[in-house]
């Protein structure tokens, strides 16, 4: 599974995602792929990823994509990260 962790430019936030990312995809037991992405990067790389994660104003910056989009409030929340996950994974 391909995940982009989408933040504004693409080096500070989106790396604390993709470190929780990895964390609750551990937790599920889910083998997943976490790419950093800035938000133009993401557009682009979208139809290759089967889940975004970023923040909710990002996420409607991203127009329509493919890829399910999993909006975080709380970057430091890994449990918030693998119940949005879970629910990204199961539908």
């Amino acid at each position: 599974m391909k995940i982009l962790a989408v933040c504004g430019m693409g080096l500070g936030s989106s790396m604390i995602l993709r470190m929780q990312v990895e964390k609750a995809a551990k937790a599920l037991g889910v083998d997943a792929k976490v790419e950093l992405a800035d938000i133009s990067t993401a557009r682009a790389l979208a139809p290759s990823a089967d889940i975004i994660v970023t923040s909710k104003d990002l996420a409607t910056r991203l127009g329509e994509v493919k890829a399910k989009i999993v909006t975080i409030n709380n970057y430091m929340d890994v449990k918030e990260m693998t119940e949005k996950l879970r629910e990204a994974i199961s539908s």
